[in-house]
């Protein structure tokens, strides 16, 4: 799955550039999701006291409302990126915002000012405002999204490569990067997304309910490591590939 991020300041034509680049791919007939990071600080899709909303406090858990035309799935917490993107399924997820995020990115900028905050080496088309009125920025390219967006999403398919584990730096830095720096060199060419080691042919493949759960390397070895421990110990024990299943009902586990 691919994912980029379309960032930038309030105002700046990043929903504009999102929209669009939306279209256009699903014109090229692939299957497009989006994300949009929201910061208004009491944004809420539920009403409290609502009948979702008990469901909600009895179970204290996820809730799905279903009406005659839509399905919501509630959660009552801030979901980290690579959450979110487990539960989706697509060849491309556009996000609008997470500037932080080790994702390949298009800024949308009102001016120059602007752009020398928020472009980095994880960037590589400049949108928004700035490109009415501009047609290139430190050797980046400009292009509008209201009459470019077939050349944006040219460079999209180019550019934007299957997502990186994003995992924190403390938990992985195999390759003796960051998530983000790995983006900047794979996009200025100096490595390749196979250069990743994190998910790399992992030795151990965790999954839950038929969902892949990406493990980092530090993880890996200590599952790996605990499961052998235990396992040598057992008469007739041959070291070789290890299949273990857990099946969990409450409080219940049968393996």
């Amino acid at each position: 799955m691919k994912v980029l991020s379309v960032a930038g300041y309030h105002h700046t034509g990043k929903t504009t550039a999102v929209v669009n680049i939306i279209s256009e791919l699903k014109k090229r007939r692939y299957k497009v999701v989006s994300i949009k990071d929201i910061h208004a600080e009491n944004f809420t899709m539920e009403k409290v006291g609502s009948n979702t909303w008990k469901h909600w406090e009895a179970s204290d858990d996820v809730v799905f409302a279903r009406s005659l035309r839509e399905t919501y799935q509630i959660w009552h917490q801030r979901l980290e990126l690579n959450e979110m993107l487990s539960h989706l399924n697509a060849d491309y997820v556009v996000v609008e915002g997470m500037r932080s995020a080790a994702l390949p990115r298009i800024i949308c900028a009102k001016n120059t000012n602007q752009l020398k905050e928020t472009v980095d080496g994880t960037v590589f088309c400049i949108s928004g405002i700035y490109a009415d009125s501009h047609s290139d920025y430190n050797n980046l390219p400009v292009f509008s999204a209201r009459n470019r967006i077939d050349k944006i999403v040219d460079l999209i398919e180019e550019k934007v490569f299957p997502v990186l584990p994003l995992v924190e730096e403390k938990c992985c830095g195999v390759c003796g990067m960051d998530c983000r720096q790995m983006v900047s060199e794979i996009l200025s060419s100096n490595k390749n997304r196979d250069d990743c080691i994190a998910d790399s042919v992992p030795p151990v493949h965790l999954t839950i309910d038929e969902r892949t759960i990406k493990l980092v390397p530090y993880v890996q070895s200590i599952l790996s490591d605990t499961v052998y421990a235990f396992l040598k110990n057992l008469k007739g024990f041959k070291p070789g590939k290890i299949k273990l299943e857990i099946v969990s009902n409450e409080d219940k586990h049968e393996s």
